[in-house]
């Protein structure tokens, strides 16, 4: 996979840029706020996985400007151009466009330009609440198989109108409300089971992988297991039925797949908690390291690796570790100097206030 050319209009700091990347590494040098971590960041979006700094649409819009549009040409998993339009209004929906067809949401794109993102926050994926570990591995399986985006909007949308019948209700049903409860408990348990299922089957595939990403970024063999913790047992009709009671007084869905948890340990004890700051940020390469390489495998294709700043955080033998165990393919990597020991980069760009220029690597 790779992206040849990038073009924005009012996205970020970016009143208009145009960028043409190399087919392996593209250096992007640039101090804090000079917009260099935008250029990934839309390159994300048009990849389907939306902003990696988990910012609202809206707020990648240029102050001053009504709209923000992302242009970007790639060759795509099956090796044929891939052309990627989006505008992003201040008012209405979004247009995105592929191929110059329309498309009804951002997620749509999902597997179109397969990418795989590391930045530094990513040490939320450990240290973090479970919702950043379940996103993980979501995007991992809507890279695999772009319908399982479908399904996670569905149990959003599910849950919460679930929450909203749950807090109206203030504690007690009446015959019409515990009708439209059945009625969500049903579409919640079926679209739950199916989710968990996915997310199990997934993390099986991914651990054996993960064990082998992390003993070459650690450079040390330490036992990773990676385990999938439900919020119920049996099946989940049940457990919604059984959580009822509590759920009404609540005013929240109790179990479900959006309550579900990634362990991870590291050498038997758990990583949140007992994992040194090295560790924890070894694993996290690992673990973006393990979806990029089942990606590879699963669907023969190359994702575009984006690297934001993430050899900063790095000693040097854990930087040299990561450079070394990064696959073949297309690199994005932004730096606040320049790139880790022994990269030899295609083409190094430098940003300056929203303006982007090329320099001899």
């Amino acid at each position: 996979m790779t992206i040849h050319r990038l073009e924005l209009l009012d996205f970020r700091i970016y009143r208009e840029a145009a960028v043409d990347f190399g087919p392996g590494l593209t250096v992007i040098l640039g101090e804090n706020g000079q917009g260099k971590t935008s250029l990934l960041e839309a390159v994300s979006w048009a990849t389907g996985l939306g902003s990696f700094r988990g910012a609202a649409d809206e707020t990648l819009i240029r102050t001053g400007a009504e709209s923000a549009v992302i242009r970007a040409e790639a060759t795509g998993r099956d090796g044929r151009r891939q052309l990627v339009e989006a505008e992003l209004p201040r008012a209405g929906r979004n247009r995105v466009k592929l191929n110059r067809q329309p498309l009804r949401r951002r997620s749509d794109l999902i597997g179109a330009v397969p990418a795989t993102v590391f930045t530094p926050e990513d040490l939320d994926l450990v240290k973090g609440g479970p919702a950043s570990r379940r996103r993980w591995l979501d995007s991992a399986a809507a890279s695999l198989q772009p319908s399982h985006a479908v399904h996670c909007n569905d149990l959003e949308r599910i849950v919460k109108q679930r929450n909203a019948l749950l807090r109206s209700a203030g504690g007690r049903l009446d015959t019409d409300a515990a009708f439209t409860l059945d009625v969500w408990d049903a579409k919640l348990a079926e679209t739950g089971t199916a989710l968990r299922s996915t997310r199990e089957a997934l993390l099986e595939e991914v651990e054996p992988r993960l064990c082998a990403a992390y003993e070459a970024v650690a450079a040390e063999s330490t036992r990773i297991s990676a385990r999938y913790a439900a919020s119920w047992q049996a099946d989940l009709a049940s457990a919604l039925a059984q959580s009822r009671t509590i759920d009404l007084r609540r005013g929240v869905s109790t179990v479900g797949p959006h309550r579900d948890e990634i362990s991870l340990q590291i050498g038997g004890a758990a990583a949140r908690t007992h994992g040194s700051q090295g560790e924890q940020r070894s694993l996290v390469l690992a673990m973006r390291l393990a979806v990029d390489s089942l990606i590879r495998q699963g669907g023969g294709a190359q994702p575009v690796l984006l690297l934001d700043d993430v050899f900063s955080e790095l000693d040097y033998r854990r930087a040299q570790a990561l450079r070394e165990a990064l696959p073949e393919g297309q690199t994005l990597l932004t730096t606040a100097t320049w790139a880790p020991p022994g990269a030899a980069p295609d083409r190094v760009l430098e940003v300056t206030s929203g303006t982007v220029l090329e320099k001899q690597p």
